[in-house]
């Protein structure tokens, strides 16, 4: 397949000169090390390439795309099937049962497989697929990847994996050392392309808070309301922090939802549609959300906890100026707090209003809609249903995304009422379908 129509395929004009810079290096015989910021599109840059090298009449899997987490071995996945070439991929992470991705992997022969870990060892010691085949290594967020409690799953992985020709790895930070065991070293001599200082510290306003209390609730609170109903993403350090952040904004009626991973899958996910569609603008979450997440259009990043070190705080900005966009992130410091070492420019201090704003009121809300892609549901069927059934007009219904057991659709949050009692008892394709808004 050619690059224009792979790019006309993702709604993409020109790659930008990261990724252009990429496509050329990948072709050399070398490993590649891509250093760019979060956002600044390093999967495409490795994927554009990699699909070309791909070779058709190999009826194995060719790539082993190693990432940290199951939200980016997703992202990863939609990315490559939304660039509409003949090869399959699949991803493979934990919290679903492995026998699944198995009967998957005999049933459409992946070209790719991108996995976490730890899933991935499961899968090669089973020998669910021929470790033989796999010619090209991905490491993507490879200094998370390769961190104390990663390294022994990696080092197996690798070690799995005895015919590979070529490794790429990629991140937004850099590490002091890359472990013998990935075989990218100094000695031989890989690619290194260093982007992470292209311009964006000027599309980041980076301001401070000041909290005159220890517990900065209602400080993160006046600043929520300050900022209206701008999509927010706001880190603390623990899971216990990110309930108790969440129950206190809920109980003083501030629409937000939580994400850190004690959560089951189905709920991480509704959360983060949520944020996506605009029927929540907060979302609370420990730093699992600051990588690999694809939530398009965040405005704020808020430092509710400040970060364990300065690789942590690059992460959580970059989930907003992403691209050529702008972004602001504020630190919210309590009285015996001051800002890092590693933050060497002048911070501003940031004046909140004397009084409190309104509460934001999202004009989306999300349905649970509790049939799926195994049950022979799309996105065609269920826009007809809300339009036909459910009497909604173009404009009122916003994004779709259907799983493989249920479903959700942003409608507008003014006809919410109408439209449930319009579409109770009434059938989808035949099937009986439980409706409602998600919570």
């Amino acid at each position: 397949m050619e690059q224009e129509e792979i790019l006309r395929n993702l709604k993409i004009e020109q790659l930008n000169a990261m990724q252009q810079t990429t496509l050329e290096a990948y072709a050399e015989q070398r490993d590649l090390v891509l250093l760019s910021p979060t956002g600044s599109g390093k999967t495409l840059a490795y994927m554009l390439p990699l699909v070309q090298m791909l070779k058709k009449k190999e009826s194995g899997v060719q790539v082993v795309v190693l990432v940290p987490s199951r939200e980016l071995a997703l992202q990863t996945e939609n990315v490559f099937k939304q660039m509409g070439t003949s090869f399959k991929a699949m991803s493979c992470y934990g919290g679903r049962p492995a026998m699944e991705e198995h009967r998957t992997m005999n049933g459409i022969r992946p070209a790719v497989i991108i996995g976490t870990p730890g899933r991935l060892l499961d899968h090669l010691q089973k020998q669910n697929f021929d470790a033989h085949t796999v010619q090209t290594l991905v490491i993507d967020e490879f200094d998370k990847c390769l961190e104390f409690g990663f390294q022994e799953e990696m080092q197996a992985v690798i070690e799995h994996l005895p015919r590979i020709r070529k490794r790429v790895l990629l991140s937004a930070t850099d590490a002091e050392q890359i472990p013998l065991f990935t075989g990218v070293g100094e000695a031989k001599k890989p690619i290194r392309l260093d982007y992470r200082d292209e311009g964006r510290t000027e599309r980041l306003n980076l301001q401070i808070v000041k909290s005159p209390e220890k517990d900065k609730l209602q400080t993160l609170l006046r600043l929520l309301c300050a900022l209206g109903s701008q999509r927010t993403l706001v880190f603390v350090n623990y899971r216990e922090s990110v309930e108790r952040v969440t129950g206190f904004l809920e109980a003083n009626h501030f629409p937000c939802d939580m994400f850190h991973g004690g959560m089951e899958q189905p709920d991480r996910e509704r959360s983060i549609y949520r944020l996506r569609n605009g029927s929540c603008p907060v979302l609370i979450s420990t730093d699992l959300a600051s990588r690999g997440l694809d939530i398009p259009g965040i405005d704020n990043i808020i430092h509710y906890h400040l970060p364990i070190n300065e690789e942590a705080f690059i992460h959580r900005n970059g989930r907003t100026a992403r691209w050529d966009a702008t972004g602001a992130a504020y630190m919210i410091l309590g009285p015996e707090e001051s800002i890092p070492e590693y933050i060497q420019e002048k911070v501003e201090e940031l004046e909140l209003p004397a009084e409190m704003g309104k509460l934001p009121k999202p004009e989306w809300t999300t349905l649970y809609i509790s049939k799926g892609k195994k049950d022979k549901l799309n996105k065609v069927d269920i826009v007809g249903f809300l339009y036909k059934v459910g009497g909604l007009q173009r404009d009122e219904v916003g994004a779709v995304d259907v799983k493989d057991r249920y479903a959700f659709a942003a409608i507008k949050r003014s006809k919410v009422n109408q439209l449930l009692s319009m579409v109770s008892g009434e059938r989808i394709k035949g099937m009986r379908v439980l409706i409602e808004e998600a919570k």
